[in-house]
């Protein structure tokens, strides 16, 4: 059979290189996935010791001391002051600290609640005997902080911002002040009348 007219002039059109040869299908190239870069690992929230302000960076004997990040890391975390919640650490036996230095000194766990209210635009004071006396004796508080008679006490939140009262130790080795709603988490409403609220009978000071 005679080529055709069509077939001679698309046979010149590809010699000449006016028409593409069929290119045969490639399989695409595989590309690496991009490797994410390593987030960044979260600051500690405890100082080295060497960037505290208290102690000589230069001083040999720095290496002999515990970094409070290796030693507070696996301790309960909190969000306020050492970043730890004590409490908590010592009630799932994480810590067990020694209760005195002689075993003939007794030990008095007091588990009893005091309500401190004066109804004012702060929720009432729940005060926990037992989350003190499991850290410290009684003599640590009376008579010298507060007297053990209920009523005999007046609060002062002035004198305890300059660190008395319960200043002595809120803002220095226990959680800070700023955080009000752990103490202040009784409402005022649940009290009037009712000296009786909680799961403890509490004793209530302040005026009513």
């Amino acid at each position: 059979m005679a080529p055709t007219w069509l077939t001679c002039t698309v046979a010149l059109a590809v010699c000449l290189g006016f028409v593409p040869l069929p290119v045969q299908p490639q399989t695409p190239a595989v590309r690496a996935a991009a490797v994410p870069a390593s987030a960044p690992r979260p600051a500690s929230p405890w100082t080295a010791l060497a960037d505290d302000g208290l102690h000589d960076p230069a001083n040999p004997a720095l290496g002999l001391l515990q970094q409070p990040a290796e030693a507070l890391s696996t301790l309960p975390r909190d969000t306020a002051g050492n970043q730890v919640r004590w409490v908590q650490a010592l009630d799932q036996g994480v810590i067990q600290p020694r209760a005195n230095l002689s075993a003939a000194t007794p030990v008095r766990v007091r588990d009893q609640d005091i309500i401190i209210s004066k109804y004012g635009s702060m929720p009432a004071v729940l005060f926990p005997h037992r989350q003190h006396t499991l850290w410290l004796d009684c003599a640590n508080c009376h008579d010298g902080l507060f007297k053990q008679q209920a009523g005999a006490n007046r609060y002062s939140m002035q004198r305890i911002l300059d660190g008395e009262q319960c200043g002595v130790c809120h803002g220095a080795v226990s959680f800070p002040l700023t955080e009000c709603n752990r103490c202040h988490s009784v409402p005022n409403s649940a009290l009037r009348g009712r000296p009786d609220v909680g799961p403890v009978r509490p004793v209530v000071e302040g005026r009513p």
